[in-house]
């Protein structure tokens, strides 16, 4: 096991789910703790808390804004923004969606408990996807500079 999903499973011990744990990896990138953040995700987790939208979808498209979001009053998103949140939502269907039969938490998990051994590696890949496309926009991964 390597130490991005080590520390994904360690998120997941304590406590916090997928939407969170994308979070909490970007704010660790970067230094910085934002428990009220942390917290806000939490209305992401369990699909929306209704099975619905999947978490690391979510999380991974919050991930993709704390870096190139608007966050300031008169502020303005990156350009690069919208192009990087369609495609992380085209590979994340792709990847996801048309091998479990969807993007919600309910058609990737079935009724099966065994089932949830997929988020971890979907929080993973997430991630992963995440920080390509950044590191493919000129992101600085450990600043919010471009």
């Amino acid at each position: 096991m390597d130490d991005l999903m080590l520390q994904i499973a360690r998120y997941k011990q304590q406590g916090f789910f997928c939407s969170q744990i994308l979070v909490l990896l970007g704010l660790e990138a970067l230094d910085r703790e934002n428990p009220d953040l942390v917290r806000a995700m939490h209305g992401l987790a369990r699909g929306l808390g209704s099975g619905e939208v999947c978490g690391a979808l979510t999380g991974g498209v919050a991930l993709l804004s704390l870096y190139a979001g608007c966050g300031e009053p008169g502020g303005q998103e990156d350009p690069c923004l919208g192009v990087m949140l369609q495609d992380f939502v085209a590979w994340f269907k792709e990847t996801y969606g048309v091998p479990f039969g969807g993007i919600r938490c309910t058609e990737i998990l079935g009724d099966d408990p065994q089932n949830q051994v997929r988020c971890g590696q979907m929080v993973l890949g997430a991630y992963k996807k995440a920080i390509a496309l950044l590191i493919e926009n000129g992101f600085d991964l450990y600043g919010l500079d471009k």
